[in-house]
């Protein structure tokens, strides 16, 4: 349960350790492509992690990182076309950013400081909490800035069309929200807020 619960609070990947923020701030403009950039992470994570826990004394050293990234590519390839074949909308939003997967220093870390060295099912629940904590993160940040910046959650209006100044009420869309140094700044706030939960506890 701490393998799992810890990622997601006291050792979040992007909050507490500061790993994976390039993604967490490219893909949060709208909640459906944070949201399955999270799975997507969790899933990769999570497999990989036990995949290369079950070879890790099989792998020789001066080929370790190369069998990772054999490892973790597979399955973003899989993804990936799994995503074009059935939410290519989602696929076209996420771009380049599921391939760059592969590279997401979570996923590497995990493996290198985590599976390599332990068995594989706490290798996979190590990898599904990050993937996790990850996830969480980006959902929270997408739900902000879609909310305040389109007025809309999951391309579904959520703010009411008659509180617009436009329709004679008093609202308008920050569109601060939707540019990426907006990102920066939440992920800022979220981390100065989760720092100061764990500092007082």
């Amino acid at each position: 349960m701490k393998l799992l619960t810890d990622p997601i609070h006291k050792n979040n990947p992007i909050t507490v350790l500061i790993l994976g923020i390039c993604s967490a701030l490219a893909v949060t403009v709208k909640l459906e492509p944070a949201l399955v950039m999270g799975l997507a992470v969790t899933i990769v994570t999570a497999s990989s992690s036990f995949i290369l826990s079950l070879l890790r004394n099989t792998i020789p050293p001066r080929i370790r990182i190369i069998v990772q990234l054999v490892v973790v590519a597979t399955f973003v390839i899989l993804i990936d076309q799994f995503l074009r074949a059935f939410a290519y909308d989602v696929s076209k939003q996420l771009s380049v950013f599921v391939g760059l997967i592969i590279t997401n220093c979570i996923i590497m870390g995990r493996i290198e400081a985590f599976a390599l060295g332990h068995k594989p099912w706490p290798s996979f629940i190590d990898g599904l909490g990050n993937g996790l904590g990850y996830g969480m993160i980006l959902i929270i940040v997408a739900f902000i800035r879609e909310l305040f910046g389109s007025g809309t959650l999951f391309g579904y209006q959520i703010i009411p069309e008659n509180w617009y100044i436009v329709h004679g009420g008093f609202y308008a869309n920050n569109g601060l929200m939707i540019l990426p140094p907006m990102a920066m700044i939440v992920v800022g706030i979220i981390i100065w807020i989760q720092r100061s939960i764990i500092r007082t506890h």
